[in-house]
């Protein structure tokens, strides 16, 4: 089970979120206090970044080393800035491959996109059902073996089939049609995902069983008052607020968060 977090709002280093919180991405990644399956977050990681000032598609850096191992980070991580940021550790799911084709974040043009979660028996069960939903394009999309890509291949085929939707009901049409395909199949799943295109955070914590992953969002804190974090677990003492079960929020670029429960 894989920690994640997201970030919209004044521009910050990157380190700022990754190392010094004293609950850190990094420190949950060895020491995560809220995991409901596994133990480590050992599998690789990903941080993804935008740049405010110049209209281009998202930075990557992923490697499939523990994200404490990885020795040009830190370096990175005092360098790079952004006023966007999403990132995360993996915890890999038997018997998906540690390779970076399996790491998140995933991207699609602007599109970041990471996901806490799996499906559970995902070859045996919708595997093949989400495939047979994608158009040629969206299909042609998935270079992984993950059901978190797969997660994003269907978020990007209700977009291109519906282009005047927005990201937030994208990513809640695709909770559904992952909700009736997981019902028809008798099979279950979770969902805490972070999207955004640079302008706007949209995550939501979903499950269509017990129990469901952790997930928090933080506002007006002292030390981040020009921001939004959006966190698998706290980064540090402050005025968490739990996202309710089945729900998500769109964080515009006001810094205006909206929550909206999931039927």
């Amino acid at each position: 089970m894989c920690r994640l977090l997201g970030y919209l709002g004044k521009t910050i280093q990157l380190e700022d979120l990754l190392y010094k919180p004293e609950h850190s991405l990094v420190v949950q990644s060895y020491q995560p206090q809220e995991m409901t399956a596994g133990i480590l977050n050992a599998d690789g990681f990903g941080v993804g970044w935008y740049d405010a000032k110049k209209e281009v598609a998202p930075y990557l850096y992923k490697n499939i080393l523990p994200i404490w191992s990885d020795i040009n980070l830190p370096h990175l991580s005092r360098y790079a800035e952004s006023n966007c940021i999403l990132s995360y550790v993996r915890s890999a799911t038997p018997p998906l491959a540690v390779d970076l084709g399996n790491c998140q974040p995933f991207t699609q043009e602007k599109l970041l996109f990471i996901h806490n979660g799996f499906i559970n028996h995902f070859r045996k069960t919708l595997y093949r059902p989400i495939r047979n939903l994608l158009s040629d394009e969206s299909y042609q999309f998935i270079h992984g073996t993950t059901d978190s890509e797969h997660i994003f291949a269907l978020l990007i085929n209700e977009l291109q089939t519906n282009p005047e939707i927005s990201l937030t009901t994208a990513l809640k049409n695709t909770l559904i049609k992952l909700t009736q395909l997981a019902k028809s199949l008798h099979t279950y799943f979770s969902a805490n995902i972070i999207i955004s295109d640079g302008q706007q955070l949209i995550a939501s914590r979903y499950a269509n069983r017990q129990p469901v992953p952790s997930l928090y969002w933080l506002e007006n804190d002292s030390r981040y008052s020009d921001g939004v974090i959006v966190a698998s677990e706290p980064l540090f003492q402050g005025n968490w607020q739990t996202f309710p079960q089945n729900s998500m929020i769109n964080v515009n670029n006001n810094l205006e968060v909206i929550l909206t429960p999931l039927e």
